[in-house]
């Protein structure tokens, strides 16, 4: 099996799921950062920049969330 085919398993996977929910959220240690810092500049345009940067991470998290459940299908928490 080539390299790029046992990748895309492995995105597909728990383990690769839960691999991009973290990513995800050791990329919002940044943006909290990135907002800190605009509210200590009193920089709107970095703190706007921050919050939408805020809302795609979290609604990133939420997608990939879904999809874990969704992986596996016994669970009650799902309401599928």
């Amino acid at each position: 099996m080539s390299t790029i085919k046992k990748a895309k398993r492995f995105k597909k996977s728990k383990a690769g799921t839960y691999l991009s929910i973290g990513t995800s959220l050791f990329g919002a240690v940044s943006v909290v950062k990135q907002a800190r810092q605009a509210r200590v500049d009193h920089d709107r345009l970095q703190l706007a920049d921050a919050l939408i940067s805020a809302a795609a991470i979290t609604t990133g998290v939420l997608i990939l969330v879904r999809e874990l459940r969704s992986m596996s299908g016994d669970d009650v928490l799902a309401g599928d």
